[in-house]
């Protein structure tokens, strides 16, 4: 079945790094856009970044350009998300989630959280 697990999350201090990866099974990794949304406590799900399949073309909201980079590796059918000059305001559950091709994220992982505080 369809599976995605992400890792890597914690507790980091503002202006710190982390790299979350999504490990995917179940599926062909490599024929899929991939996406990272989090949702920050008492909010809702915000989208962060998406790759296309090949790795060459990707995107980021506003609030993290510059700062987070999207890769993927499909050889190990894996996707990152590494998160630079981390401020408090990125704390979150980050979530990896397939993009199907009717354009819909129909695969989630269960979350890594992300913690930013001093």
């Amino acid at each position: 079945q369809v599976q995605l697990v992400e890792s890597g999350g914690g507790l980091v201090q503002p202006g710190g790094s982390l790299r979350l990866s999504c490990a995917a099974s179940g599926f062909t990794f490599s024929s899929h856009y991939m996406n990272w949304v989090r949702q920050a406590p008492g909010k809702g799900p915000e989208w962060v970044s998406f790759i296309n399949t090949s790795g060459v073309n990707t995107g980021y909201a506003d609030s993290v350009k510059g700062r987070f980079t999207i890769s993927r590796d499909n050889a190990k059918n894996t996707l990152y998300l590494q998160m630079n000059s981390l401020k408090p305001e990125d704390t979150a559950l980050y979530y990896c989630a397939r993009k199907n091709s009717a354009s819909a994220l129909d695969a989630w992982g269960q979350g890594t959280l992300v913690t930013v505080s001093s």
